[in-house]
């Protein structure tokens, strides 16, 4: 069964109709990437599905949670079990979003210990396992202005982690680096990969993509246009517009 399933997925920015009748599943212990140009509502799509927007219309369900939108207002069942949704999913941003004035350590308790009512010495415990995962023991003292670029994703890695979700979501997690730090993070998430951690993944890394991704799916103006494996979508894309976004990407490379 299916850990994520997204049926009929309608957003709406006022006139802006970002995405349109969007369906995807993910299996567990699976790596799908969601790639395309800037603007064809990859980001949006995430957001979605941990309620960071509210879809226009449309059903999201995360393991054996769902909620069908058909109208503006939530009613309260709807409200708690998007909160629960939002426990199972882990969200990396492509800007950290760090508290800068909280340690490394107090970063990764702090939803532990006010959303889930976790004791500190047990949260801490759990984000030090973390911390010890991504490799940065070393900076639990640290404050994020301290750290590199590539060491504050990392950081934002094992505090979605410390949350132990479900599933993980990644908004282009090395946009927002230096081209050296970008190895670093992709590692991490590499080695989540071969741990069986079920990740959404939009990204520009096409060489991610085909290494770790189960499954690429390729949208364009707010549409799933293809999903294939990487193999197949990276030799021999069936849609003219999947074949067009790969070779300009080649070109540029």
């Amino acid at each position: 069964m299916p850990i994520i399933r997204i049926a009929h997925l309608n957003k709406h920015f006022g006139p802006l109709h970002v995405l349109k009748d969007v369906s995807l599943t993910v299996n567990e212990r699976e790596v799908v990437c969601v790639i395309g140009r800037s603007g064809s509502g990859k980001s949006t799509l995430l957001r979605c599905i941990n309620f960071l927007e509210q879809p226009t219309q449309g059903t999201i369900e995360v393991d054996g949670l769902s909620v069908d939108v058909e109208q503006h207002r939530l009613t309260d069942q709807q409200k708690q079990t998007i909160h629960d949704i939002r426990l199972k999913t882990g969200m990396v941003f492509q800007e950290f979003n760090l508290f800068p004035h909280l340690s490394v350590i107090d970063n990764l308790i702090e939803a532990p210990v006010t959303v889930k009512r976790m004791p500190r010495e047990q949260a801490i415990v759990l984000a030090e396992k973390y911390l010890a995962k991504v490799g940065l023991m070393q900076k639990r003292d640290e404050y994020p202005a301290r750290l590199s670029g590539g060491q504050k994703q990392r950081v934002a890695i094992a505090r979605a982690l410390t949350m132990e979700p479900k599933v993980m979501l990644f908004d282009e997690p090395t946009s927002a680096l230096d081209p050296e730090l970008i190895g670093e993070v992709l590692e991490v998430m590499k080695q989540l990969a071969r741990e069986g951690t079920t990740m959404l993944v939009v990204t520009h890394e096409m060489s991610f993509a085909q290494e770790v991704g189960n499954r690429v799916v390729y949208m364009d103006e707010g549409q799933i246009v293809e999903e294939n494996t990487p193999e197949q979508m990276f030799s021999t894309p069936g849609d003219p517009r999947t074949r067009q976004f790969l070779d300009r990407l080649l070109r540029a490379a």
